[in-house]
C-alpha cells in the first residue's frame, strides 16, 4: 500500500532529480525489495529453510535502509538549505548516492543469496563447502563502499555548512508552506 501511494503521488508529476529526490527514489526501490522479500519469510515451508540465515539479514537491511536510512539522508539534504542557509554540494551529493545505492544492492542481495544457500547468521566461521567466499567478499566490499559514501556525505555537509553557496529562500521551487 505504501509503495503504490508513493507511486501515485509522483504520477504525472514534473519531477526533477536533485540529490534528495534520488535518495527518495532509492528508498522506494529498496523498500520494495524489503517488502517483496518479507512474505517469503511468513510461510512455514520457506521459513523452515530461511529462519536464522543471512537471507533474514538481507531482508532486514533492505527494510531498514529503504524505510529509514535512505529517507533520513534525503531529508537531511532536502532541509539542509533551510537549516544552514547554504546549499550542499550537488556533485558530492550525487556521488554519495551513486556509490551508496549500487553498493547497498550488492550487499543486501548478496546476503539474501548466501542465506538461500544455507549460510547461518551469528556464526564466526562458515563451512567452506557452501562456496560463498566470493559472494562474502563482495558483501564486505559493498559494506565498505557504503561507509565510504557516508564519509562523503559528512564531508559534504561540513564543507557546505561552512563554505557552501548561499541558498535561495526556496531552492526547490516548492509551493508548500514551509518554503513559501
Amino acid at each position: 500500500v505504501k509503495f503504490f501511494s508513493w507511486v501515485g503521488t509522483m504520477w504525472r508529476g514534473k519531477m526533477t532529480l536533485p540529490t534528495p529526490m534520488l535518495f527518495v527514489l532509492g528508498a522506494m526501490s529498496i523498500f520494495l525489495l524489503g517488502g517483496l522479500s518479507g512474505p517469503i519469510n511468513a510461510t512455514v515451508a520457506t521459513n523452515l529453510h530461511l529462519h536464522d540465515t543471512y537471507f533474514i539479514v538481507g531482508h532486514f537491511h533492505a527494510t531498514m535502509f529503504g524505510g529509514y536510512v535512505f529517507p533520513f539522508v534525503a531529508a537531511i539534504y532536502y532541509w539542509f538549505p533551510k537549516a544552514t542557509g547554504r546549499m550542499y554540494n550537488e556533485k558530492l551529493g550525487k556521488l554519495h548516492f551513486w556509490i551508496m545505492l549500487p553498493a547497498f544492492y550488492i550487499q543486501s542481495l548478496g546476503q539474501m543469496q548466501v542465506g538461500l544457500l544455507g549460510m547461518r547468521r551469528r556464526i564466526a566461521e562458515y563451512d567452506p563447502a557452501l562456496g560463498i567466499e566470493a559472494t562474502q567478499l563482495w558483501i564486505t566490499i559493498a559494506g565498505y563502499l557504503i561507509g565510504f559514501a557516508m564519509i562523503i556525505f559528512i564531508i559534504n555537509l561540513v564543507y557546505s555548512a561552512r563554505r557552501g553557496e548561499v541558498a535561495a529562500s526556496n531552492p526547490w521551487r516548492s509551493r508548500s508552506p514551509e518554503w513559501l
